[in-house]
């Protein structure tokens, strides 16, 4: 399983932004068994825990500090989960992360910086 994330950026306070996470090498019933989650990494930090949705998007699950600003989903159809991020803040600045998880199987892409600064 290959995970490409997308759409990272530059961003002012209190911007949004959509983060997409697409995988390859899975079929699309295999991909909806999936755990996925978006993370992120702070510089001087360890990766933490944003957002996580399961079984088809019926259940998800956020990080204290990014509830009520940034909403996780995906499209099993098309193999991608989504973070949209609203109302940011300068410490949102990180590499955003996508794992994907089944049982055992544990895979993450390679990162998309998003930035929030004026």
């Amino acid at each position: 399983v290959q995970l490409v994330e997308s759409g990272g950026g530059l961003v002012q306070p209190e911007g949004a932004l959509r983060l997409s996470c697409a995988a390859s090498g899975v079929s699309g019933f295999t991909f909806s068994r999936y755990v996925m989650s978006w993370y992120r990494q702070a510089p001087g930090k360890e990766r933490e825990l944003v957002a996580s949705i399961i079984i088809g998007g019926g259940i998800t699950n956020y990080a204290d500090s990014v509830k009520g600003r940034f909403t996780i989903s995906r499209d099993n159809a098309k193999n991608t989960v989504y973070l949209q991020m609203n109302s940011l803040k300068p410490e949102d600045t990180a590499v955003y992360y996508c794992n994907a998880r089944l049982l055992v199987n544990n895979y993450w892409g390679q990162g998309t910086q998003v930035t929030v600064s004026s």
